[in-house]
């Protein structure tokens, strides 16, 4: 199983449109998969359901156990204050350790609405990854001025940017 994660908990974001597609590439693959999107995330489980009260918030466990599920991850990582966003942190900071994403396998595409398509996000996020004995996908798709190429319905303009996410999800698959 696929797990791709909406990396942030605003609504309606390109990172959930993002998924969407990446989730339609895994269809034509006919890979098994599903969207972790953050947006479900409890507004209170900074304080319900970390440290002290892990494992004790039901709405935070069901998130937790889908990341845990998988064998392969798959995050789509908007580029927040040139990082990724908090809520995918406190999320990742939330899961069982050691375990929860050890051992996994993950692909990393970041979205930008500047000229780098989340670089320093990917690299900030591959740098938590890895420490968690989380394999990345050396492949990183990295999607500049994205709010100049994904309609509000969720298609991308620039064909290059399909392309990379198709070859993306081959090595995926393959590793």
């Amino acid at each position: 199983m696929i797990t791709i994660v909406a990396g942030t908990n605003r609504p309606h974001s390109r990172a959930r449109r993002v998924a969407n597609l990446y989730a339609a590439l895994l269809r034509e693959y006919a890979a098994p998969h599903q969207i972790l999107d953050l947006v479900e995330l409890p507004a209170d489980f900074l304080t319900t359901a970390l440290y002290d009260n892990a494992g004790l918030h039901t709405g935070f466990n069901h998130l937790a156990q889908q990341a845990s599920d998988a064998d392969k991850l798959v995050f789509i990582v908007p580029e927040y204050n040139c990082s990724f966003p908090g809520a995918l942190k406190a999320f990742i900071d939330g899961l069982p350790y050691p375990g929860g994403i050890r051992g996994k396998k993950a692909a990393l595409v970041g979205l930008s609405s500047g000229g780098q398509g989340g670089l320093l996000a990917l690299s900030h996020l591959t740098d938590v990854l890895m420490y968690l004995g989380t394999a990345v996908l050396p492949q990183r798709v990295r999607l500049p001025f994205i709010d100049q190429h994904l309609t509000d319905d969720g298609q991308l303009t620039h064909p290059l940017y399909l392309q990379l996410l198709r070859e993306q999800a081959e090595l995926l698959l393959r590793f």
